[in-house]
């Protein structure tokens, strides 16, 4: 009988994750209790993803603001720092913020305008242009910033993150100085040493920061690269895709996920029979047409996964072949003509105009959205998703 339902996404509820506990078991488990009590069974290609939130929980990976603050310290040297492109928010900076600003003597904050890397914003554009302010080239002063634009709230938060940032500067002992600019290298002019801290395009500034002259230059992925006074680190990543745990405590992205999902797998395969895929993910790679602020602030979608979800997808565009290759045919033979087609379609479709307008994003960035959409950011408690059907397509019985 052919299948008549497609891809399905499943948010798996789990137990609360602690420090220490086995991961492995509790995703195994946690699947097959769901199937069982939901009458549904495991196929080979289905994928299970974790959050990447309990995978760090579990680990353990957790430091403090005093850590950052050491490291920054160790770093920059305590003095003035240039702090700059930082994106607007409690969960994902603040903490962050709180540690550099008690590692340093004088914080010069940099904040791009209107809006911040992940589309959060400060301003419209319409506010530029009434005002007569080129983001390109101009730069303001916090005085300056005021008296053209008074206060700013976020749209969906409510939270003035100008005032936020300055008082939570200040509130560690340390002087701030706030401007607004677009332009890397403006930062040097009032201080040699630098945390950039955008996520996507992190390497184009530091290249050209020091390429302009700066003396100390780091990245968020720079600071906790390694463990301070036995803190959690991530050596790859760094603070990047932190989130904040308590006031005095983050909790970092997950590190060494490939021993994790390949574990997975093979107890899968063992307990099943079924070869899955498996994948941690973190924030999915979409865009709120409302807000205008794109999901991903994580530095990538996901830190580890299988071979099986490596490459993009290799899809042929159906309403393409209905529309031209197969116009005159209708009914059954339509069915049948594009079946086949799907069957002996090439290995990489690339260029071909029968995949125009089929989506060329990384399997992994597109399943692991999914997965964010699935499992939200709050308390469904479905820290483990299921996907079945994914790599099906209309040939499938």
């Amino acid at each position: 009988m052919q299948r008549l339902v497609g891809t399905v996404s499943r948010g798996i509820r789990g137990p609360i994750i602690r420090e220490g506990d086995d991961l492995v078991k509790i995703t195994v488990d946690s699947v097959l209790a769901a199937a069982e009590s939901e009458g549904f069974s495991l196929r080979d290609r289905d994928v299970v993803a974790i959050t990447e939130s309990v995978v760090a929980r579990a680990q353990g990976n957790y430091a403090t603001i005093d850590d950052i603050a050491k490291d920054v310290r160790a770093k920059l040297g305590g003095g003035t720092v240039g702090v700059i492109f930082p994106i607007l928010s409690r969960n994902r900076f603040a903490v962050n913020l709180k540690g550099i600003a008690r590692g340093c003597k004088k914080i010069v904050l940099m904040l791009s305008y209107p809006s911040d890397e992940v589309g959060n914003s400060l301003l419209t554009y319409d506010q530029l242009d009434e005002a007569g302010v080129n983001p390109y080239s101009d730069v303001l002063t916090y005085e300056k910033y005021r008296e053209l634009f008074g206060e700013n709230k976020h749209e969906f938060t409510g939270v003035d993150y100008v005032q936020y940032y300055l008082d939570l500067i200040q509130g560690e002992g340390c002087e701030a100085e706030i401007i607004f600019a677009n332009r890397a290298k403006t930062i040097l002019d009032y201080t040699e040493k630098v945390i950039n801290c955008d996520i996507h395009t992190r390497v184009r500034t530091k290249r050209i920061l020091r390429n302009s002259g700066a003396k100390i230059v780091c990245g968020l992925d720079d600071i906790l690269t390694s463990s301070v006074d036995g803190s959690g680190y991530n050596d790859q990543y760094g603070l990047l895709g932190s989130n904040k745990s308590t006031e005095e405590k983050i909790k970092l992205f997950p590190k060494d996920c490939k021993g994790l999902v390949t574990e997975i797998q093979q107890k899968f395969l063992e307990k099943t029979g079924k070869h899955v895929e498996v994948m941690v993910y973190g924030d999915g790679a979409f865009k709120d047409p409302q807000g205008k602020i794109w999901e991903l602030a994580d530095p990538v979608v996901s830190p580890a996964y299988t071979d099986g979800l490596i490459g993009t997808p290799n899809e042929l565009k159906l309403k393409y072949l209905a529309d031209n290759d197969f116009a005159n045919l209708s009914g059954e033979a339509l069915k049948q003509a594009i079946s086949e087609k799907i069957r002996t379609k090439d290995e990489n479709l690339k260029g071909n105009m029968a995949s125009q307008g089929t989506t060329p994003r990384q399997l992994t960035d597109l399943i692991g959205s999914l997965c964010d959409l699935t499992s939200g950011s709050g308390d469904k408690g479905t820290p483990i998703i299921l996907i079945q059907g994914y790599f099906d397509n209309y040939t499938n019985e």
